[in-house]
């Protein structure tokens, strides 16, 4: 056999480990947040919503039109359209083709490495935390310009209401206009509380759904299937959800603000200045805005997610996450 033949003998995963997993896991991704993005837009809404440093800067907000997460998606329906509950779900697919895909490759690669494991083959929690928090962070940064964009994507039905004007009208104005406003730079608008929602994310995504499920298949008579799987990513949504949403918050907020000629955000100076004005301002709880619809969209793009990925996984031939 030559060597070419010995080469098309090896099955795609094993002959290219990673980017078969980053394939996977984008595929995984794409469907889970086609399937809950309407949660998402609601969360997002629900963020600015009586956002106090508006008003004093004279940006409007002085009425708020939504209150509750069934009374905002209804009003987006009734005022927008069904399908503007989508709004901005292209960016947000692109995303996580990035996101999804560098964050687990980076997580699997630290498990697996000769820092990972023990001589009893158990990743430890604290390196499960650690790993969680760096694989999240690094794929979070590289997808921050899409996700700026779809922040304020989300964000245009609720201007056009309010008799303001259209910023952006679609994925690619929405990049020609904040590079033009801000340059390159103004791409990564707001990353820095966007990287530390998704190392809070993902400590709570990915170390949890590894820890749960791995214990669970040592301490009990659950086999590595499905039901394994839902368990541990409820588990994993739940503790996603209350870890993020805070800092999701303040995320929201520094990407829809509106910022000056040089790019420069007009309402807050930093994420502290952020999360300064948000709690003096509406208190600490408002730091929870959002938090049931985060859970509620969390806690099923968890299940669907880790469901599809753990499934087209064993269906290529790759081994179980």
């Amino acid at each position: 056999m030559t060597i070419l033949q010995r080469e098309r003998a090896v099955p795609l995963p094993d002959r290219w480990p990673r980017v078969s997993k980053f394939i996977l896991s984008a595929c995984a991704a794409t469907v889970a947040e086609l399937v809950t993005f309407p949660l998402d837009l609601t969360k997002t809404r629900l963020q600015i919503q009586g956002e106090l440093a508006s008003k004093h800067h004279g940006d409007g907000g002085s009425s708020v039109p939504y209150r509750g997460m069934v009374r905002t998606a209804a009003g987006i329906v009734q005022e927008e359209g069904l399908l503007k509950l989508w709004q901005g779900a292209t960016p947000a697919v692109y995303r996580h083709i990035v996101y999804s895909g560098v964050r687990m490759v980076a997580y699997e690669n630290l498990r697996e490495s000769p820092l990972g494991k023990g001589e009893d083959e158990i990743f430890p929690l604290w390196k499960a935390v650690i790993g969680g928090m760096t694989a999240g962070a690094i794929g979070q940064f590289f997808a921050s310009p899409t996700d700026l964009v779809k922040v304020q994507m989300q964000m245009e039905g609720k201007r056009r209401l309010e008799g303001k004007p259209l910023r952006v009208r679609g994925v690619y104005h929405a990049f020609v206009t904040i590079v033009s406003k801000g340059g390159i730079r103004g791409l990564w608008a707001g990353w820095v509380p966007n990287v530390q929602r998704a190392a809070l994310v993902n400590m709570g995504d990915l170390t949890t759904y590894d820890t749960v499920k791995h214990f669970l298949l040592r301490n009990t008579n659950l086999k590595d299937n499905s039901f394994c799987h839902s368990l541990s990513s409820i588990c994993a949504g739940l503790v996603a959800a209350t870890l993020g949403t805070p800092a999701d918050v303040v995320k929201t907020r520094i990407m829809n603000q509106p910022r000056d000629m040089n790019g420069r955000g007009i309402l807050y100076k930093s994420s502290i200045d952020c999360f300064k004005q948000t709690v003096q301002g509406e208190g600490f709880l408002s730091l929870y805005k959002g938090f049931i619809p985060t859970w509620m969209r969390m806690a099923p793009w968890s299940l669907v997610f880790w469901l599809t990925y753990e499934q087209i996984r064993r269906i290529v031939g790759v081994s179980s996450f």
